[in-house]
């Protein structure tokens, strides 16, 4: 049997009423689960905030640009090495780009007083995830393949040859960046440039029945005089509370697949896998998305995580709350869905022979309602969680436990 490396992380977290992720209508979303409506968060909207959590932990050159744009976001780093190029960059991108990716860069075509305009810059007709490593890459393919004088037609000619265009390929499927590597990458054009997710992310949900309320709110002309009655707009809002249970997996395999070993003499080999774990951990524990937050300020932080290094496969606890929790006798449903856990963690790993070591299994939780998780892992703060999971994965990793 192979043996793997995953990381499991699971999160109880209490929102109060809010609308962190609403639908086409503006009303937040939810699923039907153990034949009662509870309240979601859909994957995308809370892997965009991890995504944007990354800003604050990483340096600018770990990570990717997602865009249609990609063609101006390409000549920016085209300008940064070699200014002269200015006036031509766009075009010497969009080119480059083309050869590398199989993807058409144009700009769209919109009705003007004389006819089809084109739109001041190009784009692509999808988004496209690049590094900043890989677009720099072509910025250097794109500068030598114009002979240094921004000659478009030697551009062009030098991207016919199949070595050249090989190794533009290449600069767009080698020094993928920490969210690309995460997250992974279509290109509907070239499906060999396509990378496979290291990490999957559920639909958060209430543990209990979640009902949607509606805020009816008005707000007032502030020049209205005295004799003008009434308000200057009237609406409403939706909104819900909810005890939340998040979950996401990263296969640490696929995960160093992507990023490839480190390079540098004064670090690991497992370096860049060990900072992208820790990065993504804190990032999904400690995120939030901002839907409606300048509305209801609900910022919350978890009040529970459990973290399991495991070596066959990824594990969900979802099914501990198929019955929907009730309200404890004081109010509140965190209490209870942490009683839950823990009668349904250990049956759950006994039955299946999945049980982990206590040195690859952390609970970092707050507050007396949490205390039922306790025999579930070694206690820890979010700074020693951090630390104790990128050293077991490093461990992993230079045993070459993992294929």
């Amino acid at each position: 049997m192979v043996t793997r490396t995953i990381l499991d992380i699971h999160v109880l977290q209490t929102v109060p009423p809010s609308n962190l992720n609403r639908d086409d209508t503006g009303t937040p979303k939810s699923a039907y689960y153990g034949g009662v409506r509870r309240a979601r968060v859909s994957s995308q909207a809370w892997k965009r905030a991890t995504r944007k959590a990354f800003n604050d932990l990483l340096p600018p050159e770990a990570l990717g640009v997602r865009t249609k744009k990609v063609a101006e976001a390409l000549a920016e780093r085209i300008i940064a090495k070699d200014d002269s190029l200015e006036p031509v960059a766009v075009e010497l991108a969009a080119e480059t780009l083309q050869a590398a990716t199989g993807t058409k860069i144009e700009s769209p075509k919109r009705k003007g007083k004389n006819g089809d305009e084109p739109a001041a810059s190009p784009t692509s007709s999808y988004l496209m995830f690049l590094s900043r490593r890989q677009l720099d890459a072509l910025a250097d393919l794109a500068i030598e393949a114009a002979g240094g004088t921004g000659d478009v037609d030697a551009l062009k000619n030098h991207f016919k040859k199949k070595e050249n265009k090989v190794a533009a390929r290449q600069a767009v499927d080698s020094r993928h960046s920490v969210d690309i590597a995460l997250f992974g990458r279509m290109v509907a054009d070239s499906a060999d440039l396509n990378v496979e997710a290291a990490t999957q992310v559920a639909h958060a949900i209430s543990v209990h029945k979640s009902d949607i309320e509606s805020d009816y709110y008005t707000a007032v002309d502030d020049l209205n005089t005295a004799e003008e009655s009434g308000a200057g707009m009237i609406g409403t809002v939706d909104f819900n509370s909810a005890t939340l249970y998040r979950y996401a997996a990263v296969d640490v395999d696929e995960l160093q697949r992507n990023l490839g070993l480190g390079l540098r003499d004064d670090e690991a080999p497992s370096a860049p896998v060990e900072k992208a774990v820790t990065a993504f951990l804190e990032a999904f524990i400690t995120s939030l998305p901002t839907g409606k937050v300048n509305t209801f300020g609900n910022h919350t932080l978890p009040s529970a995580v459990i973290v399991k290094l495991r070596d066959r496969r990824p594990v969900s606890f979802v099914s501990a709350f198929e019955e929907p929790v009730p309200q404890g006798p004081g109010g509140g449903y965190l209490r209870e869905s942490c009683r839950r856990l823990a009668a349904y963690v250990p049956d759950l790993e006994r039955q299946y022979g999945i049980e982990t070591p206590q040195d690859h299994s952390w609970v970092f939780r707050v507050g007396d309602e949490t205390e039922a998780l306790t025999e579930l892992g070694q206690q820890v703060s979010l700074k020693a969680l951090l630390q104790d999971v990128g050293n077991a994965v490093a461990q992993r990793l230079a045993s070459g436990a993992t294929a």
